[in-house]
């Protein structure tokens, strides 16, 4: 059976879509720590991070910093934090929290935002892109 990230990926789930290539995708988390919080993930739906071949690993990395660079540019923030914790849905997805102190990395801080503010976010970091 297909993860949600996988449904997403084929498009028979909607999303606010921040960046895509041939091999990943981030999107905004629909239940987000805080605004701005970003999920990236590899379009082929693997499980375990540490069970991906080197190169879609390292690949993810770097698509997931690119998207960290301009998520920084547009949501006002300290830093951008970055876990993998992945016990909800097996898929590999890493999340980028801009982060305003320690507890925006808590799952269990959430942020209430509306549809248009989703669009209008996604756009704007799409924009820094």
């Amino acid at each position: 059976m297909s993860s949600i990230f996988t449904k997403i990926v084929n498009g028979e789930i909607p999303c606010y879509k921040i960046a895509e290539d041939e091999n990943y995708l981030a999107f905004l988390d629909v239940n987000p720590n805080a605004k701005g919080h970003t999920l990236c993930i590899p379009k082929q739906e693997i499980n375990k991070i540490f069970d991906m071949d080197e190169a879609l690993y390292l690949g993810l990395m770097k698509f997931s910093r690119k998207v960290a660079k301009a998520l920084e540019k547009t949501v006002e923030c300290k830093r951008i934090g970055l876990a993998v914790v992945g016990l909800e849905v097996p898929h590999t997805h890493v999340h980028l929290i801009p982060l305003h102190d320690m507890d925006d990395m808590r799952f269990q801080r959430k942020v209430s935002l509306s549809k248009e503010e989703f669009e209008q976010l996604a756009s704007d970091i799409r924009a820094n892109l």
